[in-house]
């Protein structure tokens, strides 16, 4: 169950980075995942071949470009603290 789990995930997130696009994955016998595009008419085409499964989850990742990881104010405000703290060593 796990597998496929990871899987349908970066199928999820893969839809969220391309507004909602009709991507969805496919299980074969032997367990391995090929992703699948739908169009307006309800055919789909076929985007990957059967992947193993983290060949296939690097494989989703790759479509669209990852969302930009969120930075709170307190790590910004460290991030700061460390490159301050560096210069001030070499100096």
């Amino acid at each position: 169950m796990a597998r496929s789990t990871k899987a349908s995930n970066a199928v999820l997130r893969l839809k969220e980075r391309t507004n909602q696009a009709p991507y969805s994955m496919v299980t074969t016998n032997d367990g391995r995942f090929y992703l699948v595009l739908g169009d307006e008419q309800g055919a789909s085409e076929k985007k990957s071949e059967a992947l193993e499964l983290d060949e296939f989850v690097s494989f989703v990742n790759q479509l669209a470009k990852l969302a930009p990881k969120k930075a709170s104010k307190f790590d910004l405000t460290f991030e700061a603290q460390l490159q301050r703290s560096g210069t001030k060593e070499e100096t």
